[in-house]
Parts: C-alpha cells; sequence; structure tokens
C-alpha cells in the first residue's frame, strides 16, 4: 500500500464517534432492541423508494404471500435471501425497491370466511354473493396480513407505503385490461376440457393445488365384451370402476396384434344397455396390463384427448359433488359407494377377472380441504399458452433473462416448452370476476375496466355477467408490473420496471415465474418482468426432510426468532443457502448463529473498551505492524470475495466466508495479537486501535444485509452514524500486503502447533510453563511477546531445562513440563491411545486389502475407511512423536 486508499472511518458524513462502551450492555438482548430498530428504519423512511431519484433502480418484488398466511420457515428464508439482497444495493447507492404485498389467494380465503360463517349456521349461498364477498372484505380487514407483522420481526426492509393487494382497485384494473387485450387478441377462450375438480371446494384447481399422496386402493380387472351371443371380450383394468359407466371406448395400440382383429368392432358395455367402439391409438402402451384400456372422455385427460382423436362422446356421470347422474341403479351414490356398489355388480355378473387390493396408487388431492380430486370434463376459461410461452422460453435463450443457477435452465424450459393451455376459471365468489357478459340472444361481450357492461346499457335487459372468478395465479402473473401502476405509464413503472432480480423456489417455476414471464413479454411490449432469476430450494429439517404438521417437524419461526432472536435466524437460513438447494435447518444451528451474534457483540464492546476508534484517517502502512497490515489486507480481500459471491446469489458462500473472517481471523487472531499493544503506550497501540476500529467499521457493514439489528447497534456506536442501513457499502481499496500475511501465517501455524502439543499433554490452556523462544532467522522475532501472551508461555529462568523441544516453521520452542504434568500416568495414557490407533489401522488395513470387500462395497463405504485408515496412520505418528519427547521417569 503506498497511499492511504482505504474507507472512509464515518460514512455518509457522520461525525466520529464519542460514546462511551457502556452505551452497550454488557449482554446483547435481541428482544429488547430490534423491534425498537426496526421502528426508526420505518419512521425513517430508509425504505421507501422514490420514482423520480437518479439513482440507478433496484427493484425485487415480494412473491405475495397468501392474505390467509402466516410466517413459516419458507417465507423467512426466502424473505433473509431478498432483503440481503436489497440491503447491499441501498448501501451501494441504488434507489432500491422491494415491492411488498399479498395475495387475495380465492380458495383459502373464500374457505376461511365459510368456516366462520359456518359456525353461525350459515352458508355463502344464505347471504348471496354480494354480501357474502363484503363479508370476506370485512375478514381480511380485521384478521387477513398478519403476516405483515411478522415480516417485521424478521426485519424485512420493504416500501411499506406502496403495500399492494391483489383485488387492489388499481390490480383488479390490471387484470381486467390484461383480460380484455388477450380476449381481442384470441389468446382467451371458452371450451369444454378436462379440469381437477374439487367436489368440497366445487371449484377448478390449478395444478399446483394438488397434492399426490400414495393411497391404498383396489385394482380391478373387468371383461368387456361377450353379451347377448357375443363372442369377443376384451379385458381392462382401472383404479376407478364407476368411471365405466361414462365408457365410450375401448382403444388398443394399433401395431398390437392381440387385438387386431377387434378394432373398429362394437362391444357390449356391462352394466349398461350400450355397446362402444375398440379404437386404435398410439398412446395405449401394448406391454402395459392387458394392453388395452377403457376410455372415458368425460373424466381422465388423457382420455379426453384419445376421444377428440377418434370423434367419442362425451359422458359426464357425475355432478359437481360426485355424485352419480347416470340413469340406472347407482344414480345419486356418491362416487366412493358406487365404486363399491358396481364393482359387486360386475362380480355378479361373473365380469370381474381379477382383483388387487390393497393396491398402492398415487392420488390427487385438493391441497385446501384434503377432498380427493376429480377429473371433470367443464366448461372453463382458457389462456392459449402457445405463442406466449414460445416468447417466454426465447427471452431466456436470447439472454434477455438469466435463470441462476444455470443448471435450472433445462427445468425451465422443460416447462415452457410443453406447456398446455391454461385454465383460468374459478367456481368461486371470492376473486377477480371474469369480465365478460352474456346477452339474451346468445351474445358474448368481453368488457375492458373504461367500457360500460352491456347491462348498463341501452337494451340492458337480460344481459348478465359470467358467474366465474380467475385462477388466483392469473392476478400473480401481473405482480412485477401491476404493482407500479401499470396499465398506467406511471413514474414507478418507468423507474422500476423490469425489476432486477426474482427470487423464488424452484418449486413455482411454473406455477408463477413462467406465467409471469408470458405475461410481462406480454404487457410490456416483450421487456420480460425482471433480468435474473434466482431460483432457491426448500427449507428442510435437520435430517433433509420435508417440513410438514403431519410430520411432526414443522417449526414456526417465530418461536426461534423468540428464543435466539432474529438475527440467528436469518444467518442459519443464509448460511445454508445454496442456489437451486434444499436447505436443512435445526435448532441447534440457529442456536450456533446466536452464539455468533454474541461473539460479535462481546469481540466489538471489548474494542471499544480497549479504545478502537474511527477517527481520523488510517496511520500509513509503515506506521504499522505485520498483524495491522495482515488483517487490512485480509479485509479487503474478504470485501472482494463478498461482492463476488453477492453478484452470484453464494449467500452461503458468502456467510461463511463473513463467519470465518470475523470470529476466527478479526476476533480470535486480530484481536488476541493486538492485547499485547493496547495494554501499552505510544504510537503503536494507536495505530493498532484506529486499525481495528477500522476493521470493525467495514466488517459490520458486510454483515449488516444478514444480521441487521446486532450491526446496526453495534456500528452506530463504534462510528456514531446515524444508520447502516443507509452507510455506504465497503469497497476494495486494492491493498494487499503478502508478505505481512505470509508472516502472520507463520505465526499462526507455531502458535497452533504449539497449543496443539499442551493439549495432548493434558496442560489446561490457562497454565503457564516456562519456555525459551528461538527466533532468530524467522519473521517472528518482533512477535514474541505475543507469542508468549497467546501460549501461556513463562520466561526461561537460568535452572532451565526443557523435557520437549518442538521445532516448527523454523522456529523451536523448548518446555520445561516437569512438576505440569505427571510423565507416568500421561506415558500410560499416550500407550493406550497407540494400541487403540495400531488396532483401528489393522482392522482398516484389513478391510481394504480384501478384494471381496471392495469389489461388493458401494463407493461411499470404500472411502470412508481409507479415511479412517488415514487418520489412524496419522494418529499413530503423532502419538509416537508425543511419547519420544516425554522425559523419562
Amino acid at each position: 500500500m503506498t497511499e492511504n486508499t482505504q474507507q472512509s472511518p464515518t460514512p455518509n458524513g457522520a461525525e466520529p464517534s464519542t460514546s462511551a462502551p457502556a452505551d452497550l450492555p454488557t449482554q446483547y438482548a435481541p428482544a429488547e432492541v430490534e423491534g425498537k430498530l426496526y421502528e426508526r428504519w420505518v419512521e425513517r423512511g430508509y425504505f421507501e423508494a422514490d420514482a423520480k431519484s437518479e439513482k440507478e433502480p433496484y427493484a425485487v418484488v415480494i412473491p405475495p404471500p397468501n392474505v390467509t398466511g402466516s410466517l413459516h420457515l419458507g417465507h423467512a428464508f426466502e424473505h433473509t435471501l431478498i432483503d440481503a439482497l436489497t440491503r447491499r444495493k441501498r448501501m451501494q447507492g441504488c434507489e432500491t425497491l422491494w415491492q411488498p404485498g399479498m395475495d387475495h389467494a380465492g380458495i383459502a380465503t373464500q374457505n376461511v370466511v365459510e368456516r366462520e360463517l359456518g359456525k353461525e349456521g350459515k352458508s355463502r349461498h344464505d347471504l348471496g354473493r354480494e354480501a357474502f364477498v363484503e363479508r370476506v372484505w370485512q375478514w381480511k380487514a380485521e384478521s387477513g396480513g398478519q403476516i405483515s407483522g411478522q415480516m417485521k420481526r424478521l426485519g424485512d426492509g420493504v416500501a411499506w407505503s406502496r403495500e399492494r393487494f391483489t383485488m387492489d382497485e388499481g390490480l383488479s384494473r390490471a387484470v381486467q385490461t390484461i383480460f380484455k387485450r388477450l380476449y381481442d387478441d384470441e389468446l382467451i377462450y371458452r371450451a369444454e376440457r378436462i379440469i381437477n375438480w374439487c367436489p368440497r371446494c366445487l371449484t377448478a384447481i390449478s395444478d399446483i393445488e394438488v397434492e399426490y399422496a400414495d393411497q391404498d386402493g383396489e385394482l380391478v380387472s373387468l371383461r368387456y365384451g361377450g353379451g347377448d351371443g357375443e363372442e369377443d371380450t376384451v379385458v381392462v383394468a382401472t383404479t376407478r370402476a364407476e368411471t365405466m359407466l361414462g365408457d365410450t371406448a375401448v382403444a388398443v395400440h394399433p401395431d398390437d396384434a392381440r387385438y387386431a382383429h377387434l378394432i373398429g368392432k362394437q362391444i357390449k358395455l356391462p352394466l349398461t344397455d350400450r355397446t362402444i367402439p375398440v379404437v386404435a391409438d398410439s398412446h395405449v402402451d401394448p406391454e402395459f396390463g392387458t394392453g388395452a384400456v377403457k376410455v372415458t372422455p368425460a373424466h381422465d385427460p388423457n382420455d379426453f384427448e384419445i376421444g377428440q382423436r377418434h370423434d367419442l362422446p362425451n359422458i359426464t356421470i357425475m355432478d359437481e359433488h360426485a355424485v352419480i347422474t347416470a340413469h340406472g341403479p347407482f344414480q345419486g351414490l356418491d362416487r366412493l359407494e358406487a365404486r363399491s356398489a358396481i364393482v359387486a355388480a360386475l362380480r355378479a355378473e361373473g365380469r370381474i377377472v381379477a382383483e388387487k387390493r390393497p393396491y398402492t396408487h398415487s392420488v390427487g388431492h385438493c391441497s385446501r380441504c384434503k377432498t380427493t380430486i376429480e377429473p371433470r370434463l367443464s366448461m372453463q376459461w382458457w389462456v392459449r399458452v402457445g405463442p406466449l410461452a414460445q416468447a417466454a422460453g426465447d427471452a431466456a435463450r436470447d439472454g434477455k433473462v438469466q435463470i441462476h443457477p444455470k443448471e435450472m435452465e433445462s427445468r425451465y424450459f422443460g416447462w415452457v416448452d410443453n406447456l398446455h393451455d391454461w385454465c383460468i376459471s374459478r367456481q368461486l365468489w371470492w376473486g377477480h370476476r371474469i369480465p365478460v357478459w352474456y346477452g339474451p340472444n346468445g351474445e358474448v361481450v368481453c368488457v375492458g375496466p373504461d367500457e360500460t357492461p352491456p347491462s348498463e346499457g341501452p337494451g340492458g335487459e337480460g344481459w348478465h355477467q359470467d358467474t366465474d372468478v380467475l385462477d388466483t395465479w392469473f392476478s400473480s402473473a401481473l405482480w412485477p408490473f401491476s404493482t407500479l401502476g401499470w396499465p398506467e405509464r406511471t413514474e414507478s413503472l418507468e423507474k422500476f420496471y423490469p425489476n432486477s432480480v426474482l427470487v423464488t423456489g424452484y418449486d413455482i417455476l411454473f406455477f408463477w415465474v413462467a406465467r409471469m414471464m408470458m405475461f410481462g413479454l406480454y404487457a410490456m411490449d416483450g421487456t420480460p418482468p425482471f433480468h435474473t432469476i434466482a431460483l432457491h430450494g426448500m427449507v428442510r429439517d435437520q435430517f433433509g426432510k420435508k417440513m410438514s404438521k403431519s410430520f411432526g417437524n414443522a417449526v414456526n419461526p417465530l418461536d426461534w426468532m423468540d428464543k435466539y432472536g432474529s438475527d440467528a435466524l436469518r444467518f442459519t437460513l443464509a448460511r445454508g443457502a445454496n442456489p437451486g438447494v434444499d436447505v436443512p435447518i435445526g435448532e441447534d444451528w440457529v442456536q450456533a448463529s446466536r452464539n455468533f451474534a454474541n461473539k460479535i457483540w462481546n469481540a466489538t464492546r471489548f474494542a471499544l473498551m480497549n479504545g478502537a476508534t474511527v477517527e481520523g484517517p488510517l496511520p500509513a502502512p509503515e506506521e504499522m505492524s505485520a498483524a495491522d497490515r495482515w488483517i487490512l489486507s485480509r479485509l479487503n480481500t474478504v470485501v472482494a470475495e463478498t461482492d463476488a459471491f453477492y453478484d452470484d446469489y453464494q449467500f452461503a458462500k458468502l456467510s461463511e466466508g463473513l463467519y470465518h473472517f470475523a470470529w476466527d481471523e478479526v476476533f480470535d487472531w486480530y484481536v488476541e495479537l493486538s492485547k499485547t499493544t493496547f495494554y501499552a503506550d505510544g504510537r503503536a497501540a494507536e495505530v493498532s486501535r484506529r486499525v481495528l476500529g477500522e476493521v470493525l467499521d467495514v466488517m459490520l457493514r458486510l454483515l449488516h444485509p444478514i444480521v441487521p439489528f446486532v450491526t446496526e447497534t453495534l456500528w452506530t456506536t463504534l462510528t456514531g452514524g446515524e444508520s447502516v442501513v443507509i452507510a455506504d457499502w465497503p469497497t476494495d481499496s486494492g491493498f494487499r500486503d503478502a508478505t505481512a500475511e505470509q508472516e502472520i501465517a507463520t505465526l499462526q501455524q507455531v502458535i497452533t502447533e504449539v497449543r496443539r502439543f499442551r493439549a495432548d499433554q493434558g496442560l489446561q490452556p490457562g497454565q503457564r510453563v516456562p519456555a525459551r523462544l528461538t527466533l532468530e532467522g524467522t519473521p517472528l522475532v518482533a512477535h514474541e511477546e505475543a507469542m508468549r501472551s497467546l501460549l501461556r508461555l513463562q520466561p526461561a529462568g537460568d535452572d532451565f531445562t526443557p523435557t520437549a523441544s518442538l521445532p516448527v516453521a523454523g522456529a523451536t520452542v523448548a518446555l520445561d513440563l516437569s512438576g505440569a504434568i505427571d510423565f507416568e500416568a500421561e506415558r500410560k495414557r499416550l500407550t493406550k491411545d497407540l494400541a487403540s490407533a495400531e488396532k483401528e489401522l489393522k482392522q482398516t488395513t484389513a478391510k481394504l486389502g480384501n478384494e471381496g470387500f471392495l469389489a461388493k462395497a458401494p463407493d461411499h463405504v470404500v472411502e470412508k475407511i481409507r479415511t479412517r485408515q488415514a487418520a489412524a496412520e496419522a494418529d499413530i505418528a503423532r502419538i509416537k512423536t508425543q511419547l519420544e519427547n516425554l522425559p523419562e521417569g
């Protein structure tokens, strides 16, 4: 370093601190400071964003949580990452917007309010649509959105004045606008298709709202045909025997010779007065089962496609409650009751060829009410996704949008390149009502936000609006631009669209991300909604198992925040956040992060008590000790590494790097090496106090985005600055000192080896022993006082007789352990340890020499044995050296 190029000690022009260490309590109590700090940040407007600002914009939207929800670990994880990104960008001088808001969560919210009505003995039908919707708004005002308070507990730096709700007037206008445009462009249409139907919620639901679980049922093989003198028969198998009432064909593969004679013929459908054709379709797998499948176009998506190809009729046999409507003895039965009754009737007719029970298979359930989903043919509204999906795929392929990590690209393309048309209508009352009107003579009119509904115009009699509402994901797909005022060209839209990055889980890559891409590109003239899609994994328990109330391993993050502080939870989550990879978390890890926060607190408090300061410029390098130059060199390296990891969304690596720099290098080495300087008078002490103040200032700013509360308290006390939230982000000055780094590395090696030797000899950490240090010819001469202090070594007297000598890195440390340990007892202990290590070596060597074991054992098992062998060899060498160094008797 040829000139003073370190960071300004007083960012943002704040006056240097004159506060005494007494300003900091002896212990850090998160509960006493977190709430007050957050209120202060919000009151001072640190998190607000100015669309008129000339600063570089940096915008991120919050994946809108459901208004019915509460903060779970997945939210806490995602919010921690977004908050870290936006806090850093704010410190880097960007006009930073973290857009908050919530989703109206159509089915979930309607279910909540319907349950409340049920307690009063009422249903939504008793109230009527208008009154029911008003009741939901009332619930939302009184009870919804508790997650906002929990976000504040976590420290989310969102622009609260910009909070949005997907049913707000402005967002509703955006929904109606894009629906109208898509409709006019023939990208929205109405048609009968197979959808996921919930007989309890009485609505179509999206794929993401279907939860699949293995369930025991029965697989029944049925013989069709052979009736009324007919000889031809074919066997099909099904787990849903009740759907046979709606069969309109049996399908076989066109190349299956077993059934070639049947193709085109009619065969008897049991329990009915109908015959159905045998059709040839390449969708059928001739190797699976009997190679013949029953075709129920109105109750199975694959069968529907077969029906379309062969012009088969669609026979719906159930109503919306999954009750059989087909005329006959099973009419009025619930589908599960009908299943048993139909199997019994088929058995009586001798139609059952085989029965397998229990038969475990995957069954879809409504994620809201856990009712078994029924595939059902229904008239619904659809988005024609072909051209939209093509654009979404091209934007990523052309580099307009970066997907991170890159290996997730294939998953994204797998979705957008194979999208089916999207069912967007829901049979609910709560949500954005479809803006389509039907006239008395079959007219259909789609109404835009500035257009008068036909029912309110001349000749309005007989017109009525579609009763369905839109899928919640429809309005969520507009989130990056509807929250900024679209369809109006607002200042906020011009400033903050496209968003800088989207941070979200890979699990909703299709359900939300792909749809935002489609609608953003469509609505914003080919401009994608964000520059980067940064995908993270799912939070799991410490054993890697999915967290679930049913598993008994679900955790309320508020409990851990109450117990250990919000910083501890945040740091634990960030430390586990490798891009696109699931994150295991356990309470022990949160406790360890709490210990880290306490370490930062205690070490900074110690530094302040010993005069660490940010006052004045940094001293010239020639005035600094090797330890001073070393820690500043390391500090700048860490600044550069932290920036690189942030830019690559490597939260785990940046957190790990800051953890080890702070705990290991600053607190365990630099502070300890500097103690002897602090306690002496003179210029060297002043220099080290200023260097320590500089290191703490920069380190606290680097840590702030991850652990905002403890760093705010310590940084303002250290510097006297207004707030670390608006402090300058550290920059790498370029200062490096390889000589100082090598010198301190040598010092660390010697101290570590001597400490290990002391521990091996059974010395207590604070136990002092006489020693002679031979340091001539090494860079350690200037560090003898620090070495003696750290190693608890007394000067050697005239009668010094060494009992052990350690040559390390060109230096020699001779120690007199007589009187410090019982040599005979130590020899016995070491001899016993040597025997154990030799036994371990013999066993591992024998296993690795066994060709049969090596041939059969998995690679990871063999590698584990090799690791044990190497450890045993190292232990033997170490113990023998210790025995050789022990004096006799």
